[in-house]
């Protein structure tokens, strides 16, 4: 049992270790940004697991209910030009104040400027309806996983190119 237990925590300082790698690839204002929007996101949604993409457009943490990426939720998508805050099913949530943006069929999201805008009465209610239209909803108890799902070998840079 130990010899389990072992592995675990050294899966999760792993996979902490490899997403600290990733946020530090950004400029030091979207990596701040990309910190304090995860650590308010996993203070309210304790329970959603965290998948982590590094892929070759955007590198995205989506907060799931299972460890399906259709389960998600909310993601942080962050590219070297910001941060947004991307609503899977974005398309089917009530947007009475107009914040989402994007036309596509199925995803919306908001930018973020600040964590100050996850605590925006309108982004919560935005949060709170997203959590809300989840087919397979959070777990009522317990703390989500960190999972890395997916690094891709080639990426765009993460920083703004030096003028």
């Amino acid at each position: 049992m130990k010899a389990k237990t072992k592995t675990a925590l050294q899966a999760a300082t792993t996979a902490d270790q490899q997403l600290e790698g990733f946020i530090e690839k950004f400029d030091s204002k979207n990596a701040a940004l990309i910190r304090s929007t995860r650590r308010a996101l996993r203070k309210r949604l304790p329970t959603a697991n965290e998948l982590v993409y590094d892929n070759y457009n955007f590198f995205v943490i989506g907060y799931c209910s299972t460890e399906r990426p259709s389960d998600c939720i909310v993601s942080i998508a962050a590219a070297a030009n910001g941060v947004g805050l991307s609503f899977y099913y974005g398309a089917k949530l009530p947007d009475p104040h107009g914040l989402l943006l994007g036309s596509g069929s199925q995803n919306r999201f908001i930018r973020i400027e600040s964590a100050r805008t996850l605590a925006r009465p309108e982004v919560k209610e935005l949060i709170a309806a997203a959590v809300a239209q989840a087919e397979r909803p959070l777990p009522a108890k317990g703390k989500g996983k960190l999972i890395i799902r997916s690094v891709a070998e080639k990426q765009r840079p993460r920083r703004k190119a030096s003028v």
